[in-house]
């Protein structure tokens, strides 16, 4: 099979909301549906959200596969649908899932992002495409826009065309979607649509710690001894490589000019550096609190390699 023809990864997007004082039972049923899926050809990721108000009401769920064709397939096993069934009394309103194609812009995750699922009218497609251009036009003048993603359904696993739009903070998003362009623009499709709703999901720098089946992210201790084990090494080659015989030194630029620099190339690097160590380390990463012995030897491990860095680094200096 050429490059060309690979298939591309996907994501399962599910946002639901549980009924009040069950989220710790959800969290143990999610964490077994996360179990479950990894037993799935295809199966890579999962990354649990929970909810975050007042914004984000939902949990949302991602879950990464390698292809359309492995993700339909746990969409519709019988052990999802069985799960799914249990679940149904700790669940308030109706699930929303839907199929993202990995890879484009605008994807999930993003500071805050809006998904808005649209059931249109028979044979309303060509002026609902029509209305969706124009709206992407208006959003994207909106202050703090910074991406947009747009999904057209797929037959057999999903009937409503999903739009995924991006912004810096909850209150640009919140102006955006309260705006009266934005109601003018909806009222105008009132008459090919059947249905929409909008979702919020709300998300940092969890991206950079995705751990398999896990109902949270890891630890804050363990991320902040994976983040400067990554750190310390790219500030002090940065600095005594590039800063300070070529910012410093060659360009005379001042030390608080060429510390920024150096912080900028630092925050760059950090995005590829993080999440490869925490794939290293996810074993560690992914461990509860109960695992005393893992957690010990994890954290042991990184000391360790403290120490290592803090030695070879006195010689180059």
């Amino acid at each position: 099979m050429s490059a060309g023809t690979m298939p591309a990864p996907v994501t399962i997007v599910t946002q639901t909301q549980v009924v009040p004082g069950q989220e710790a039972t959800f969290a143990t049923w999610q964490d077994g549906i996360g179990k479950t899926a990894g037993t799935f050809p295809g199966f890579l990721r999962q990354t649990v959200m929970p909810p975050n108000p007042p914004m984000q009401i939902d949990w949302v769920i991602l879950q990464d596969f390698d292809s359309e064709k492995s993700a339909v397939a746990w969409l519709h096993s019988h052990e999802r649908l069985d799960l799914v069934r249990a679940a149904l009394p700790m669940l308030a309103g109706k699930d929303d899932v839907h199929i993202v194609r990995d890879g484009g812009s605008g994807v999930l995750p993003a500071p805050v992002s809006a998904v808005i699922a649209t059931r249109i009218k028979k044979g309303s497609e060509i002026s609902y495409r029509a209305w969706e251009q124009r709206i992407a036009a208006a959003q994207s003048k909106a202050p703090g826009f910074q991406g947009y993603r747009f999904e057209p359904p797929l037959p057999g696993v999903q009937d409503d065309w999903l739009a995924i739009v991006r912004f810096d903070s909850e209150e640009h998003l919140q102006n955006w979607l309260n705006s009266p362009d934005r109601q003018k623009l909806l009222a105008e499709a009132v008459s090919f649509t059947e249905e929409f709703h909008t979702r919020i999901v709300r998300t940092g720098f969890d991206q950079w710690f995705k751990s398999d089946g896990s109902t949270q992210g890891p630890a804050a201790w363990k991320q902040n001894m994976v983040v400067l084990l990554m750190l310390y090494p790219v500030v002090f080659l940065f600095g005594i490589f590039v800063q300070t015989p070529i910012l410093m030194g060659r360009l005379e630029l001042p030390f608080w000019l060429a510390l920024f620099v150096g912080n900028v190339v630092g925050v760059i690097l950090l995005n590829w550096l993080v999440p490869w160590a925490s794939r290293k380390f996810n074993w560690w990463l992914a461990a509860p609190g109960s695992a005393l012995a893992t957690n010990v030897t994890g954290a042991a491990l990184v000391a360790g390699l403290y120490l290592a860095a803090l030695v070879i680094f006195s010689r180059l200096s």
